[in-house]
């Protein structure tokens, strides 16, 4: 392997990359909910994401591009294993920045039921609703990440959004806001 194939031509593109390494942890464990494999996920990610920037044809889409490469990461990992995640499995973890222990406790009971209700949502509609209401991606971008039409992922975040709306209820709909938004 050339010197130039593992740092890459461009550097800043390299930086930018590396730089994404948070923001695919946070996706992974949205999609996975296991931290060890989410932070696995996101340095796989990184690692093919800096082996293959030459690849990379429109600079401009590198975090789509990178969510891409996460998606099949995932989808790599799911196909050897053949399981899935238990949810009783997941350790909730919320820290108190000088709220009162009523404030913290209702925040995470809340986060709880919300982390709860999306792992609940089958892995597609998992995906779409943590790309397109979390990660602020558009639904081009989503499409493109996933590898679906455009319409599959509005299909999918119209079902996702519903489902959630019916198990959180009206009191943790409220309290979301405008976490999960609806478009027109």
């Amino acid at each position: 392997m050339g010197i130039e194939m593992l740092f890459g031509r461009n550097p800043a593109l390299r930086r930018e990359i590396e730089q994404s390494r948070d923001m695919l942890g946070r996706m992974a464990y949205a999609w996975c909910h296991d931290r060890a494999l989410a932070d696995d996920l996101a340095q796989a990610a990184v690692e093919k994401g800096l082996r293959a920037c030459g690849q990379l044809r429109d600079p401009a889409k590198v975090r789509a591009w990178l969510l891409q490469i996460l998606a099949n990461c995932l989808r790599d990992h799911l196909r050897e294993r053949r399981d899935f995640v238990d949810i009783d499995d997941v350790s909730e973890s919320v820290l108190a920045s000088g709220a009162t222990p009523e404030e913290a406790s209702a925040s995470a009971q809340l986060v709880g039921r919300v982390r709860a209700a999306v792992a609940g949502l089958p892995l597609g509609q998992r995906q779409v609703v943590t790309l397109v209401d979390l990660e602020e991606c558009s639904y081009t971008e989503a499409a493109e990440v996933l590898g679906i039409p455009i319409g599959t992922v509005m299909s999918r975040l119209c079902r996702a959004r519903r489902a959630l709306r019916e198990t959180l209820g009206s009191v943790a709909q409220d309290a979301l806001g405008t976490r999960l938004r609806s478009v027109k």
